[in-house]
Parts: structure tokens; sequence; C-alpha cells
């Protein structure tokens, strides 16, 4: 993250290993943070969805409504033509947005504010910035020029970017859309304005997830605000939990039960992320400018070195957090083992993210893990035994046949799909009653 009193102009400071992209190879984790556009991802997510046979889509169709008054959910559904039909399910999962028809079908509510002031975010082309640009690579070049307070950053590796104009409502035209961005970059370049999209950030907890037959993911469920890059993550995040609960109920090896953690385990996270990102907004490029920053000479120079150390006193947190990606966990006893948001410290304990590790050859443990449910260490038989008496599909591996250390030192530790543990014992335990905790999901943290 470069700090600079405009794109072309001054450096200030800068951060750097940021939103965990220098994690490549890395033991604490099995995949580096990933910075790529939301275009690119959804290009990629279609075009897996189009190999899978379970998957139907009906891109240019919207929802209407959703009933669930009766036995199984009804959406009504309008296609690219106008022509009206109706869906029925099993499960309605409302991935649908700020202005969810799931939500409202469920009678919940947000719970919260706008937070903040508005922004104008401007996409747009330009062939000559990214000559200007230092060598070093920034996601993101912070502008604290007070005339022009924002941000700037590549959109990918073309001629593609972004710009965020903070504290401004609205743009009239491409016009004053192309003049905000030279005015951000601090030079007379080529701008070919793309899209320009005013918002406000906003911070949001839906009172329920839902329950028996719908329920609510990503941004139907809550809204944070950007700064730190958090939304997407906590998306993913429901989607992983949810999804493998529906399938484990839907495959007959878990209760409807299990359903009723879903909501348990993720609503404490949003609200931990949302609270984050209202901290990271205290201190955006407004309450950082100063028109001392851009002055010449001495004391111009003074000015910029007071600014960075307060950049990176404050600005930290918001670029240095594995503590909340990585090592948030479910259940009153994971909370529990949380005392940072900026470090990630893996703790193989129920509740927690399985704790990552490499062996000499430089595989990675999660490797290990089989589709479902997963026992690591040497057990015994009986674990298989009292699997297939409930139904359960479940992988047992020695990690330590493979090169991997010990995950819990003699211990065995059951790790549910979505790579947490669900339980954590002594090799002379019970695997019945251990499995029984693997299809019952956490209680709220208290």
């Amino acid at each position: 993250m470069r700090f600079c009193t405009s794109v072309a102009g001054r450096d200030i400071t800068w951060i750097s290993d940021v939103l965990g992209l220098e994690l490549e190879g890395s033991a604490l984790t099995s995949e580096a943070g990933q910075q790529v556009t939301q275009p690119v991802v959804e290009e990629a997510l279609r075009a897996l969805l189009a190999t899978s046979p379970l998957v139907e889509t009906r891109y240019g169709s919207r929802g209407l409504d959703v009933d669930l008054t009766g036995d199984r959910p009804k959406v009504t559904v309008e296609d690219e033509a106008g022509e009206v039909s109706t869906l029925s399910a099993e499960y309605v999962v409302g991935a649908d947005g700020s202005r969810s028809i799931v939500r409202a079908a469920l009678g919940a509510h947000y719970e919260g504010a706008p937070g903040g002031r508005p922004n104008v975010n401007i996409t747009f082309r330009s062939r000559t910035l990214g000559a200007m640009v230092p060598a070093r690579n920034a996601v993101h070049h912070w502008v604290l020029d007070p005339g022009a307070p924002g941000m700037v950053g590549p959109m990918g590796r073309d001629d593609q970017w972004f710009a965020i104009s903070t504290g401004t409502e609205s743009v009239a035209d491409d016009d004053e859309a192309a003049s905000i961005v030279r005015a951000l970059v601090g030079a007379d370049i080529d701008v070919e304005v793309l899209a320009t999209d005013p918002w406000q950030a906003r911070l949001l907890l839906a009172d329920s997830y839902g329950a028996d037959r719908a329920f609510l993911v990503g941004d139907a469920a809550h809204q944070n605000p950007p700064w730190g890059g958090h939304g997407f993550n906590t998306g993913v995040g429901d989607a992983v939990n949810l999804g493998w609960k529906l399938a484990a109920v839907l495959n007959g090896w878990a209760p409807d039960s299990l359903l009723d953690s879903y909501e348990a385990e993720r609503r404490p996270i949003a609200r931990q992320t949302i609270e984050l990102a209202a901290n990271n907004m205290k201190h955006l490029s407004i309450e950082l400018a100063s028109p001392d920053l851009v002055a010449e000479g001495a004391h111009g120079d003074e000015a910029r070195a007071a600014a960075a150390e307060r950049i990176q006193a404050t600005k930290r947190d918001e670029f240095h957090a594995l503590g909340l990606v990585l090592g948030y966990g479910y259940g009153p006893s994971a909370a529990a083992q949380a005392p940072t948001t900026r470090e990630y410290i893996p703790i193989a304990a129920p509740g927690n993210r399985l704790p990552h590790s490499r062996n000499p050859e430089g595989e990675s443990l999660f490797d290990l893990l089989g589709a479902e449910v997963t026992l690591l260490g040497a057990a015994s038989s009986a674990w298989a035994d009292a699997a297939a008496a409930r139904g359960i599909p479940l992988v047992v591996v020695d990690p330590v046949a493979h090169g991997f250390p010990p995950v819990a030192g003699d211990d065995l530790v059951l790790v549910r799909p979505d790579q947490h543990i669900a339980w954590r014992g002594p090799v002379s335990a019970d695997p019945g009653a251990a499995l029984d905790l693997a299809v019952r999901g956490f209680a709220a943290a208290s």
C-alpha cells in the first residue's frame, strides 16, 4: 500500500506484505492471498459452473418473490423475455444482496446504519498511467492531497484502473469523472471513463440468517465497509459453512439440526468484521490528508515524515489482518483463543481452523484432507466402523506418515469439510461420541 501526495507525486510511506499476498509457499497457510478483480472471479466461477451436471444457470432471469408458507419454498422467476415461472426447492439460499427478496420472505431485517461520508468509484482506462507509477508494485495508491483525497489502483495487468474519490457524492458526467481522476493522479493523463458508481459504506447485520428451509449468505446477511477488503472473504465463508451443512443434511449423514449452527457460527464473525472495518474507516484519505503534505521545502518534509509515522501506527491493522481472515473460530472456546486480529496464531482447538503445515517436500497438510470429514492421527479401525454405522463419509490419515509434524501432539483431530476442527482428543476416546460432535456444529460464543 503506497501513501502519496498524488499517484504521480511524492511518496509519504509504504506498508508492505499486505492482505496475505506474501504468503506464497508459507507454512502458515495452504494458499497465499489473491488480489484480483470481481469480473475475473465471476468469469472463473461461471466457467466452473458450466462444467457441473448438478447446476442449472439462468442468466438474465431475476427473482420476483419467495414463498415460504408451504412445505417447500417456491421462488417466482421472470426471464429475459418477461415470462414468469415458479421454481420449487427443498432449500433456498439468498445470495441476493442488499435488496434480498429471501430476507424479506424470512421477515429478517438489517440492524445498523450507514457508515460515514459518500464516495464515488470511477473505473477507467488509461494508456499512460502505468508508466507514471513507481516501480514497486502497489495494490492501492492512497492520495493524501486535501484537494483530491482518495485512492487509485490497478484492475489487472493492462491499462484498466479504478479510483475512489472520498467525500464526493456524485459526478455529473464523464468529463467531471475524468477531472477527478487527473486530480488524484496529479497529471494530465488520458482517461477513458468506463463506469461511475456513487456509494456509501454501510454497517449492517441481519437480525436472522434464516432457518428451516431458507437462509441468507453474503451481502444479504451483512454489509460492511470495504476498508480492509473483508466483504468477499466473509461472503465466501458464509457459503462454505452453509454449503457443507446443506450437503450433509441432503446426503443423509447429518440431522436437520446441524443447519441451526449456521447462524450461531457465522453471525458473530460478520459482527467482528464489521467492527474492524468500521475502525479502519476512522483513518481514510480525508482524515490523513493535509495541505502541509504537498508543501515544498523543510516544512513539507517534516509534515510528510510525521504523516508517515501516523499512517504506520493507524493503518497496519487494515492491511495486516490475518488474525481475522485465518484466525476466526466458532464457539465460545475458539473465540477465547483469538487475542488479536493482526496476527494469526494457529491453535489446534475445537472450532478453530486446522493449523497448517508443510512436509519437507513442500506439500500442504490440507491436501491430505478428504472431501467431507477427516480424522488426522494414528487411529484404530473403530473410527471407520463408527463412521460407517452413522453414514458419515470419513477419511482417516496420519500426517506423520506423510512427513508432516503431528497436528496436536499425540491427540487425534477431527476436521470438518470447512477445515475447522470439530473435535480433538486422545486415541482412547469413543469414536462415536466424537463423530456426533462433527454433525452438531458450535453454539454462538457468549
